[in-house]
């Protein structure tokens, strides 16, 4: 069996999706090509675009957070933190509730950034929201 990083998130589910239909939307075919891809390979778009369409959430949180350890604001296509706007946006609040020692490693992460010194503002509204209700004491 391969290591779980040279796994697609197909194989990791046991969910063949295929390739995309003819018609499909470029998000739609850019999300059924990432499925194929080993999870190793994943680069921060692809898990920005992955997590904002709810997919491989189990699989693709941890891998996220460790790029985000790393840089907090790691930036895939957008602007710097859109992987961060990602999890904190995307990822649903159950996930976090099943998952608390994932929720502990994100709210030290984001225990890290000062709001005042993020330049997006709907990532600073993300940020702020989240440190009201993690209770973070910090709000700048």
């Amino acid at each position: 069996m391969k290591p779980r990083w040279e796994q697609s998130l197909e194989e990791i589910e046991g969910d063949v999706w295929g390739a995309a239909p003819a018609d499909a939307t470029k998000l739609i075919a850019t999300v059924h090509e990432l499925r194929r891809k080993p999870i190793g390979s994943l680069e921060v778009e692809d898990l920005r675009v992955l997590l904002g369409q709810r997919e491989g959430v189990p699989v693709l949180v941890p891998r996220a957070l460790d790029i985000l350890e790393h840089d907090p604001l790691a930036e895939g296509d957008y602007y710097p933190g859109d992987l961060l706007n990602a999890v904190l946006n995307r990822v649903p609040a159950d996930y976090w509730a099943a998952h608390p020692g994932e929720a502990a490693r994100l709210h030290a992460l984001v225990d890290t950034i000062k709001p005042a010194e993020v330049d997006d503002d709907p990532l600073r509204a993300a940020v702020v929201a989240f440190m009201g209700r993690s209770g973070s004491s910090r709000s700048s």
